[in-house]
Order: C-alpha cells, then sequence, then structure tokens
C-alpha cells in the first residue's frame, strides 16, 4: 500500500515543479508582457535616443569581440623604458625637454627667414636642435603607470614625405626608433613622393643605411600625392598593424602600447592618438588640449566636437570619435585591406581622412582616440606658395567622390554650401568604391549622422542660423574709415581703409559678419579677426576661424556701439576694438565711453538675433 502511494506523491510533486516553472516563464515572457500593454488604459512605453544609442553601441562592442589578435584576458605589463625616460631627463641643451628654442644670432636672420618660408616651419633652428632631442612627459598622470596587454602586435610604421627638410625628417624617425618597444616595431616605411631636394636622395639613403636597421627608404618614379604614396607604403608593409604618420612628428614616451591595445582586442578599430603642437617657429612642444571628438561641416573642413559625459570618467580610457583628424592613426593591416584602403581615385590629398572613417564606421569598425598615446606634430605656418602638383581642382574632385559614394542623401548639404562649384565637376569612376560598400553591407550615413556624429548637427547644422550683424564696420568716430583686409591673407594684420560707397553691401575685403559662432569673420569665409595679445594696443590679425571663442569671440554692444573681444569680461576690463585713424591701424583696448574711435556701425544688424545673443552660446570646446 505504501509503494503506490510513495508513487503518486513522486508524480504529483513532478506536475507541480514543471507547472511553476511554465507559469514563471510565462509571466516574465516578452508575449506576456505585450499581451497586458494592450489594455485601453496602458501607456506605451519609448525608448530614449540615449537608451537605444547605448543599446546599439553594446551590440556592436560584443559583435567587434569576435574578432580579436589575440585570445582575451592576457597578462598585463608595464611597457615603459625607465632606462631611455631617465637618461632624457638628464638632458640639457638647446631646445631639450622640448623647450622653446630662438636664435640669437642677428647675423643669420635672413637666412633664418628664408628658410621658414620655405618649409612652412623654422628649419635654421630645425637644425641646431639634436635629432634625438628630449620631450616633457605632458600625459595625464595615471597614464605613467597604465599597465597593457603582453602581447600586441607588431607594427609598420609607414610615413610619405615630399620635399621634407632633412633634420626635421630624420628627428621623426629618431623619436620613433627610441621610443617604440624593440619587438613591436617591425619596421619604419619611407615614401619619397618624387622629391627634387638633392639631399633626400644619396645623403639621406646613407644615413638611414648607416644608422637605422629597422628603416627602409623607397623612392617614387613620380608624384602621386600623399594617398597614393600611403596604399605604396601600405603594400609593402609586413607587420600586423599599419601606422600612418606625418614626417613632421616626434612621438613621445611609451606612445605605441595605448594605440595597439584596442586593435589587439578588436582587429576592426582604428586608433588616433593624441596630437600635441611642436611650434613651428621654435619647435616647443607642448599640448593642443586634453581632448575632442573629430567632426566636419558641410564644407568638408575638419572641426571638432566636445567630449561627452561618459568620455571624461576614465580620461586614459580610449573614447569614440566620428572622424579622424587623417595624418596621424594605427589600423589593422588586415582590416584596412579589407576596407578597399584608401580609394585611389583620390588624388593628392583631400577628404582621404572623411571616406576612411565613414568606411570603418559604416563598415563594422569602431574609431577612437587613445589619451595616454601622444606625438607631437608640427602645424606649419606662413609658407611660400606651393606650385599645384596637378591642374584642376583636384581638392573638391575627391570630395565630390567621397560624397557619392557614401554621403547618401546628405550629400546634398555638401554642394549648397559649395555654392555650384560641384555642378562642373567630373567624380569619374565610383564603380569599385560602390562595389565595396555593398560587398561589405556598410550602413546607411543617416546611422552614422545619428548613432555616432549624432550632436553633429547642433554645432555645425547644415542650414546656418543668420547672421548678428554684415556688411561694412564703419568707424563712428571717423566715418569715412572701414575695417579692411588691405589685400592681405590669412596671418596678417589688418586695419582700415576708405569706406565701400554701399555699406550694405561693401566689396569682398569689407564684408564681415557678426557669425553665429560669435566670431567676426569675412562673410561666408573662414577667416576671422583675431587678437592674439592682451597688452595696450593689442594689435588685430586675419587668422583661421577655430570656432573655439576666446582669442575669436566678439559682441557687439548696440548701447555704446563697442566691438568687444573675449568671452568674460567684466565691466571695468572690457576691451574694445579701436580704430586708428592718423595710421589707419586697429588696436584692442579697454574700453572707454569717452572715445569715439571705439564705436562701430555694422551695415546691416539683426536685432532679433541680438537680442538673444547671451542666451545660448554654443560650447565648442
Amino acid at each position: 500500500m505504501r509503494r503506490p502511494n510513495m508513487k503518486w506523491l513522486l508524480k504529483t510533486a513532478c506536475v507541480l515543479i514543471i507547472g511553476g516553472i511554465v507559469m514563471g516563464y510565462l509571466s516574465a515572457s516578452s508575449y506576456t508582457n505585450r499581451l497586458l500593454d494592450q489594455r485601453p488604459d496602458a501607456m506605451p512605453y519609448v525608448v530614449p535616443e540615449e537608451e537605444k544609442r547605448a543599446t546599439e553601441q553594446k551590440k556592436e562592442q560584443q559583435q567587434h569581440l569576435k574578432f580579436p589578435f589575440f585570445p582575451p584576458n592576457q597578462l598585463k605589463k608595464d611597457w615603459h623604458d625607465f632606462a631611455a625616460m631617465k637618461r632624457d631627463a638628464e638632458r640639457v641643451g638647446f631646445g631639450e625637454q622640448g623647450k622653446r628654442a630662438a636664435n640669437d644670432d642677428e647675423s643669420t636672420r635672413e637666412l633664418e627667414r628664408k628658410m621658414s618660408l620655405e618649409n612652412g616651419f623654422n628649419a635654421y633652428v630645425s637644425d641646431m636642435l639634436s635629432v634625438n632631442r628630449s620631450l616633457p612627459d605632458i600625459r595625464h598622470e595615471e597614464c605613467r603607470t597604465k599597465e597593457y596587454l603582453v602581447k600586441l602586435p607588431t607594427v609598420s610604421i609607414v610615413i610619405p614625405y615630399h620635399n621634407e627638410h632633412f633634420s626635421v625628417l630624420m628627428r621623426s624617425v629618431h623619436s620613433l626608433i627610441n621610443r617604440s618597444p624593440t619587438e613591436l616595431l617591425k619596421e619604419i616605411i619611407l615614401i619619397d613622393d618624387f622629391s627634387d631636394r638633392k639631399y633626400l636622395f644619396k645623403q639621406l639613403d646613407e644615413y638611414v643605411g648607416e644608422n637605422f636597421r629597422k628603416v627602409h627608404v623607397f623612392h617614387l618614379p613620380q608624384r602621386t600625392g600623399l594617398i597614393g604614396a600611403r596604399m605604396a607604403g601600405a603594400r609593402k608593409a609586413t607587420g600586423d598593424v599599419l601606422i600612418f604618420l606625418d614626417s613632421h612628428v616626434e612621438a613621445n614616451y611609451n606612445w605605441l602600447p595605448p594605440l595597439l591595445e584596442p586593435i589587439a582586442m578588436n582587429k576592426r578599430t582604428a586608433v588616433c592618438p593624441f596630437i600635441d603642437v611642436i611650434d613651428h617657429s621654435n619647435f616647443e612642444y607642448r599640448a593642443q588640449d586634453e581632448g575632442a571628438r573629430g567632426a566636419f561641416d558641410w564644407e568638408f573642413y575638419y572641426k571638432r566636437l566636445p567630449l561627452l559625459p561618459e568620455d571624461l570618467i576614465d580620461r586614459t580610457k580610449p573614447f569614440r570619435s566620428p572622424i579622424m583628424a587623417g595624418g596621424l592613426f594605427a589600423i589593422s593591416r588586415e582590416f584596412f585591406f579589407e576596407l578597399g584602403g584608401y580609394d585611389e581615385g583620390l588624388d593628392i590629398w583631400g577628404g582621404e581622412q572623411y571616406e576612411l572613417s565613414f568606411k570603418i564606421w559604416m563598415c563594422g569598425g569602431e574609431l577612437l582616440d587613445a589619451p595616454c598615446s601622444r606625438v607631437g606634430h608640427i602645424y606649419r605656418g606662413p609658407r611660400n606658395s606651393q606650385p599645384s602638383p596637378r591642374k584642376g581642382d583636384y581638392l573638391h574632385r575627391n570630395y565630390k567622390r567621397v560624397a557619392e559614394v557614401w554621403m547618401d542623401e546628405y550629400k546634398q548639404y555638401l554642394y549648397e554650401h559649395g555654392q555650384g562649384i560641384y555642378e562642373t565637376i567630373d567624380a569619374g569612376d565610383l564603380v569599385e568604391q560602390k562595389r565595396i560598400r555593398e560587398k561589405l553591407r556598410c550602413k546607411s550615413f543617416k546611422w552614422f549622422m545619428e548613432q555616432i556624429a549624432f550632436d553633429l548637427i547642433k554645432v555645425y547644422p547644415p542650414v546656418e542660423p543668420p547672421d548678428y550683424a554684415y556688411g561694412a564696420i564703419q568707424s563712428i568716430g571717423a566715418p569715412l574709415l572701414c575695417v579692411d583686409t588691405l589685400g592681405r591673407s590669412r596671418h596678417a594684420q589688418i586695419g582700415l581703409y576708405r569706406c565701400h560707397d554701399d555699406i550694405r553691401r561693401p566689396q569682398r575685403n569689407q564684408n564681415w559678419a557678426l557669425s553665429w559662432h560669435r566670431d567676426l569673420r569675412l562673410r561666408r569665409k573662414k577667416d576671422c579677426l583675431d587678437v592674439q595679445e592682451r597688452f595696450k594696443n593689442a594689435p588685430v590679425w586675419l587668422w583661421d576661424c577655430h570656432l573655439q571663442g576666446g582669442n575669436q569671440f566678439w559682441s557687439y554692444d548696440r548701447e555704446h556701439n563697442w566691438l568687444v573681444h573675449g568671452e568674460h569680461n567684466d565691466n571695468d576690463s572690457k576691451r574694445c576694438l579701436e580704430a586708428s585713424p592718423s595710421d589707419r591701424k586697429l588696436y584692442v583696448n579697454i574700453c572707454r565711453e569717452s572715445n569715439r574711435n571705439m564705436k562701430w556701425k555694422f551695415g546691416v544688424t539683426n536685432d532679433t538675433a541680438l537680442n538673444n545673443f547671451w542666451n545660448i552660446v554654443p560650447k565648442i570646446r
């Protein structure tokens, strides 16, 4: 009797357990939840855009884990070469520790000026510096103790150059050799893009042969431009990772492991270093800033977006960036060629960083900036005009190729800002590039704009808000005189000239705008009024618009008719644009109500916009 009862009890228990499991599953299932949500009083749940973006990013990150160079969960180590860093710290001398270097010999001043204009930087001072000079360690404090994977991929560094100055080129190479772990650096490939300076042939070849085992020089038989030269170098490379650099750089301490670890974790990642500034006039090494995300405006000028809140939590962690600056980056050689490399229909230079950035993001990869990897770069200053390597407008042809292949319906904004320049340009054969996009099943440009560059349109709108004021800027103290470029180009001081007859629609050199970026610029141009000093009678320069406020921030005080320079001014320290009619110059000085030379009138003022000038100041920094 007891045995049958026992069987019955066991069967009953099994049924109850299984029933409980099934009911629990049903109560938690999405199907049940959907049925409950169909009640008339149920409010539909709308997923916030931020949550959608976070979910999308998480899916992508999980997908990326399928493509590691090496198995995950490796040991980590400190890659610093402390012995070399100690030797550098003890170095003293001209320009050592990245300090400002100046030539004090007045007898060589003319030669110094001539060499500067030939190169766009002070080549005379460069020749006085050691090619092995020491640099300041300006990394974030936590970068100095950060460890990276023990096993990292090998590297081929590709450096194209055309008529580069010898000491600058060799300083680039020495810094890379000195500050790269031997086991990671497989080779440095120098691609001579048809230079004609004599020292870049036998002298360079002999110097490289005598001093470097891992450096190889290749001389191209004709001018191909940056894009073609990089592709030539990439095809000769044998390392796991390609690193493309300009020919006027200096690598800082432990620059390589932070670039390589994200690629070791996911071979479909491209990584850019932080780019520091090597001053073109005195070779001082300094930080540019502490990070921003790359972007573009609708004329294809490279721009920057502010870091996101999540990027600020750990200042050593690589962060996502929509667009690379283009001159310095690392990418898996396999992934680079999977993407088709650069479009070789792009000629000389221009547009290549946009094409590659779009491809990386839209075709299954990601683009990061690594704060702990720092490389100094010379941004050229004033330079003699260089002969064009091609007839015709190769730059806008390049832009049109990129737009036609990758930008979908957004290309129209680029064309509209071109003011008709693209209408007559033939972009050439695009069949192969479109085939690559189709083969890789790349996402749409709309996806890129909404998921990756989601804040770009807010900062750089395709249709810009109206100017606060525009036309001639007429002196009230000397009404015959207006602010004028004096026929000068960028990087020159401007002044006053006789006003055009129509101050509402003056000629180009007097047609200014107080733009929505809160700068004073030549209307519909990228040339801004820039003040670089704070002393008395500070001169006013015409400079590249940088959209960062600061020394290019201007406001119009209609009560006093002042053009006020600077973003943060107390009443007693406000600095105003001042006319000097006697010598027809412009200065910036402390504002004075009694000084009529500080009063100005625009050809046209947009009072509606000016009423809201201080309400929403765009934060671009």
